[in-house]
């Protein structure tokens, strides 16, 4: 058994034996190899994003949390490879952090031979980019925190003209035109709605204050001959 397989079925082992602890000593008999290559791999798929939990001592062992993993996907090589594309394309964007993880996760559900032959796929994509292109702004993660915890955050923000601002910002969404993001919020120093270009955020940082809750179609007025589209999961 190659390694991809192993980390495979290692998943799938815990999976069917929790919430009971399996010793790394049990699951290097059951796979033949070293009590050292089961932690190697276990510490890799934790890497991966995988909620497997570690218990030391006697009676200790390995265990995975169910609630929060995938089964087995029917997702083909094309249509890992169509998430990475999207991925590798969305330079920049919000969560993109967390869409890399879900996509480690898509791939260490798949089979192994689907996982393999989606890693060959992948291989023959390549992105053409100048060499002295400049990576987009990513969103800051503290941004993305408030956004999903609803909390207010305050910026360090310079405007057009270069001048630094200090201002609590009651955040409501993302948007994005020309490939620069935007955070759009309700501006307590202004007392209106603005929007925030991400590459100008110089500092942020989360207040504990929930933010209160605005709709984004109330606020956002998209710029002339544009369409504001939502995200859609279908």
């Amino acid at each position: 058994m190659n390694r991809t397989d192993r980390l495979y079925a290692l998943v799938e082992e815990l999976r069917a034996c929790a919430p009971r602890r399996v010793s790394a000593r049990e699951l290097a008999a059951r796979y033949e190899v070293s009590v050292r290559t089961i932690e190697r791999d276990i510490g890799a798929l934790q890497q991966g994003g995988v909620p497997i939990f570690a218990d030391v001592g006697r009676g200790g062992g390995y265990t995975l949390d169910k609630s929060r993993t995938l089964p087995p996907l029917n997702f083909t090589p094309a249509e890992a490879v169509a998430v990475a594309i999207t991925l590798a394309r969305a330079g920049g964007a919000p969560y993109s952090r967390s869409a890399r993880t879900a996509l480690h996760k898509i791939v260490a559900a798949m089979s192994g031979a689907d996982g393999d032959s989606a890693r060959e796929l992948a291989e023959r994509v390549r992105i053409l980019t100048p060499p002295d292109a400049a990576e987009p702004a990513s969103v800051p993660a503290v941004l993305e925190e408030a956004m999903s915890a609803r909390r207010v955050v305050r910026l360090g923000y310079v405007d057009a003209s270069g001048s630094e601002t200090e201002r609590d910002v009651e955040p409501v969404g993302f948007t994005a035109l020309s490939l620069r993001w935007y955070l759009l919020g309700w501006c307590r120093l202004r007392g209106e709605a603005r929007v925030f270009r991400i590459d100008r955020v110089r500092r942020a940082a989360l207040l504990d204050e929930p933010a209160p809750e605005r709709d984004f179609d109330d606020l956002a007025a998209a710029p002339a001959d544009y369409v504001a589209r939502p995200l859609e999961f279908v």
